[in-house]
């Protein structure tokens, strides 16, 4: 009794053909570029953080006019709380567990001390979430960063500074600017890759 076998195989030109990758224009690669650094800068500060400092800001300062001591020490507590606020949130870190949960932990020199203690990071990822020299880095940028917001804040400045000299008007204004565009290079030039608290996560 013969045995068939089917010995056939696919023909080539029934596998779908991948599709072919379409040159960018000099153009396209000018936005593609800009829009990686901005994804970068929205990694330099914490938005709970500052939707915070922009909340309280106008409460705390009585729309600028900070007509007491006690005004002005409650937005001098704001400003510093929201440093610190932004200095620590910048060791923080996430990754998804076994179940794509996402889950948060502080970066520390021995890996990632997960914040829910029944879960761990895989043992061959630890590498990867130690405490780094560019975390410091990153974290006195992101108050650098906030300094700025809080000196474009009219609130802030007319409750230190309610009438402020020619000269100190140019240096508020110049002041910003700098710093913004110095930390803006920078974080573009050295980018962040940690997902913290308070910070936009990535897909993976």
């Amino acid at each position: 009794m013969d045995v068939l076998t089917n010995t056939q195989q696919p023909l080539l030109e029934n596998v779908p053909a991948l599709p072919q990758k379409i040159p960018k224009t000099p153009a396209q690669r000018t936005m593609r570029k800009a829009l990686k650094g901005t994804e970068h800068l929205t990694k330099l500060l914490p938005t709970g953080t500052v939707l915070i400092f922009q909340t309280l800001s106008p409460l705390f300062t009585h729309q600028g006019q900070c007509h007491t001591i006690t005004s002005k020490t409650m937005t001098t507590c704001l400003l510093t709380l929201c440093g610190i606020s932004c200095f620590l949130l910048s060791f923080t870190d996430s990754f998804r567990d076994e179940r794509g949960k996402v889950r948060y932990g502080v970066a520390s020199f021995n890996g990632l001390w997960v914040m829910d203690a029944s879960v761990k990071v895989p043992v061959d990822e630890t590498e990867k979430y130690r405490l780094r020299f560019i975390d410091f880095f990153h974290a006195l940028m992101s108050v650098l960063v906030f300094s700025v917001i809080a000196l474009f804040d009219g609130n802030v400045v007319s409750c230190f500074c309610p009438k402020p000299s020619e000269e100190a008007k140019d240096l508020l204004v110049a002041l910003p600017i700098g710093i913004g565009i110095l930390c803006s290079v920078l974080f573009v030039a050295f980018p962040s890759q940690r997902h913290g608290i308070g910070f936009p996560l990535s897909r993976n």
